[in-house]
C-alpha cells in the first residue's frame, strides 16, 4: 500500500506498546481525562460506531484497545478474525471520535488497563461492573467503570451468518 499524509497521520496513532503509548498521552495530553474501551473490531459495524462515539463523549481522549489476532483465535474460534490486527486496527484509528489504539494479546484488557491507568472504562452492553474480570485493574489505577447502552441487532457473529 502507498503512503499518503493522511495514511501516514492515522497510522501513528496506533501503538504496539502500552508504555509508549501512556508516555506519549502524558507528554501529549497532559492532565486530560483518559478513556479506554476494547474489542475484537472484526467487522466494523453501527453498534462499534456507537459505543466508541459514547465513550469518546466521557472525556478528552479516547483510546481503543484491539485483540491481536491470536486472542481473536481465542475468544471467538480458529475462523476468527476475518481481518488482521493491523487492518483493524487502521480501521479504528481512521475513526474520529478515536485519539489512539493499541493492539493487545491478551484475552482480556487487564494488562492494558494497568499499564495505560485510563480515568474511565467503557464496556458496552449489559455488563455489571462488579463482574468485570478487568474491575480491579480499573479500580487499582484510579478509574471508574462505565457501562453505555448495547445496540441491539448488530454484532460481528450476525453478519457472518447473514453472509453464510
Amino acid at each position: 500500500m502507498s503512503s499518503s499524509p493522511a495514511l501516514d497521520t492515522i497510522q501513528s496513532r496506533i501503538f504496539k506498546d502500552r508504555k509508549d503509548l501512556r508516555l506519549h498521552i502524558s507528554k501529549q495530553h497532559p492532565g486530560q481525562k483518559v478513556v479506554f474501551t476494547n474489542g475484537c473490531f472484526d467487522i466494523l459495524h453501527h453498534g462499534h460506531i456507537s459505543t466508541l462515539s459514547r465513550a469518546k463523549d466521557l472525556g478528552s481522549i479516547l483510546v481503543v484497545g484491539v485483540n491481536a489476532d491470536s486472542s481473536v483465535r481465542k475468544l471467538k474460534g480458529p475462523s476468527r478474525p476475518i481481518n488482521n490486527e493491523n487492518d483493524r486496527a487502521l480501521l479504528i484509528a481512521a475513526l474520529a471520535c478515536v485519539d489512539y489504539v493499541v493492539v493487545f494479546p491478551e484475552d482480556t484488557p487487564i494488562e492494558a488497563i494497568l499499564d495505560l491507568k485510563p480515568d474511565i472504562h467503557v464496556k458496552g452492553g449489559d455488563y455489571k461492573p462488579e463482574n468485570l474480570p478487568e474491575r480491579e485493574a480499573v479500580v487499582a489505577g484510579g478509574g471508574k467503570i462505565v457501562v453505555v447502552p448495547f445496540e441491539t441487532g448488530y454484532s460481528t457473529t450476525s453478519i457472518l451468518e447473514k453472509s453464510k
